[in-house]
């Protein structure tokens, strides 16, 4: 019988066994936590998720229908760096809230504006010469170095500036589809940096505005090759003043003001006055770019003009105040050469011009500012008035 073999080795603790248990669960709810949380965040990282709150439609479809509707929500709103999505994320939450307390602000803004960072993770602004058409060349490079963000001329690229256009409202939630949302991100003008973003920012940081720092055609249209443009282009702003206007206002020494396109609102309120809108033959002696043809003097206008000019501007007046006024007013330039210093009252004075003393005489008290009104023309015949003044002037 063998001898029995005594075991000296000492037993397990007995909590050793509760210690794995722990552990295995501890593990396993962390394996879980985690899963959880990356579901979560993945999730919540996703275009579509935007798209679950029912006030966020037009941020959602305009994105869809943009040139960056492969671009996530989260790789432009958020900025790169685990803090960054760790704040976005506590944001999310804090927007979830305001939903459902029904406290959020309407129209919906972003909290911040898109940073460079963000545009950097997929655009290299310092080898990115930009040209759409061929002609128009945007060094970013010198635009990044000046301190200009990218939003300051990009800001519709993704959602066409749809707060701004009051296109945000929540009665019109329900409205927003794909089709809306390719029709708000159909107009250039809201999408695509506009000139007068660029126009105004050279302006104010005293940059050249000349054509040629931007373009390399130098932006002549073709109808402006014609060879009857020079004798015909009074007509064409006759016509179309607002297209002349677009181009050539930024290349006015002076500052133009008067010709902006009235609202709707404008036109309904000032609708029973009878004010005199100013027309290409203002912009004509207002415009310095124009005054510096318009001052040259004609080759008709040589020493038998004078005895003629009369028959002449009977026949064609208007193309005379392109150059000259009846009489002296605002549209006038200072310039020692300026034909415009001309007026019709230099050779033929008016009788008030003559007669000094004529308001002390008038039946009706008339103060030194006196302007044209409609009142005068109760007594006084409308068309030799207007022929010199225009209504609302001295």
């Amino acid at each position: 019988m063998m001898e029995e073999h005594n075991d000296n080795r000492t037993a397990p603790p007995r909590f050793r066994g509760k210690w794995s248990k722990f552990g295995a669960l501890t593990l396993l709810f962390l394996v879980i936590f985690f899963m959880v949380g990356y579901a979560g965040h993945e999730g919540s990282s996703s275009s579509k998720f935007c798209a679950s709150c029912h006030e966020m439609k037009p941020e959602y479809y305009t994105w869809h229908n943009s040139s960056h509707s492969e671009v996530a929500c989260v790789d432009c709103h958020t900025e790169p760096g685990a803090e960054n999505i760790a704040k976005s994320k506590v944001n999310t939450v804090e927007q979830a809230i305001k939903k459902k307390m029904q406290t959020y602000e309407a129209p919906i803004r972003m909290p911040s504006e898109i940073t460079d960072a963000s545009c950097e993770k997929c655009h290299n602004v310092y080898n990115r010469n930009f040209t759409v058409t061929g002609d128009l060349i945007i060094p970013h490079d010198r635009h990044k170095d000046e301190g200009i963000s990218c939003i300051q001329c990009h800001s519709g690229v993704a959602h066409g500036k749809i707060a701004d256009r009051k296109m945000t409202f929540q009665a019109d939630y329900a409205k927003w589809d794909d089709k809306t949302g390719q029709l708000a991100m159909a107009d250039p003008k809201y999408v695509k940096p506009n000139m007068d973003t660029c126009m105004d920012c050279h302006k104010a940081r005293k940059i050249t505005t000349e054509c040629s720092a931007c373009h390399t055609t130098g932006m002549v249209p073709e109808t402006h090759k014609e060879d009857s443009f020079a004798s015909k282009h009074g007509l064409d702003a006759n016509e179309d003043l607002a297209s002349c206007n677009g181009c050539h206002q930024d290349m006015s020494d002076e500052p133009l003001t008067g010709y902006e396109e009235i609202s709707p609102i404008d036109k309904y309120l000032k609708q029973d006055k009878k004010q005199a809108a100013k027309n290409h033959l203002n912009y004509a002696k207002e415009n310095t770019f124009c005054i510096d043809c318009h001052e040259v003097r004609p080759e008709s206008h040589d020493k038998q003009f004078i005895s003629s000019h009369g028959t002449l501007a009977e026949k064609n007046q208007e193309s005379c105040m392109a150059c000259h006024d009846v009489k002296k007013s605002a549209h006038a330039t200072t310039t020692p050469t300026s034909t415009s210093k001309v007026y019709c009252a230099s050779c033929h004075p008016s009788t008030h011009s003559q007669n000094k003393k004529w308001r002390e005489r008038h039946p009706v008290p008339i103060s030194p500012n006196q302007k044209l009104t409609q009142t005068c023309y109760t007594c006084h015949a409308e068309p030799k008035c207007a022929s010199c003044h225009q209504e609302g002037k001295l």
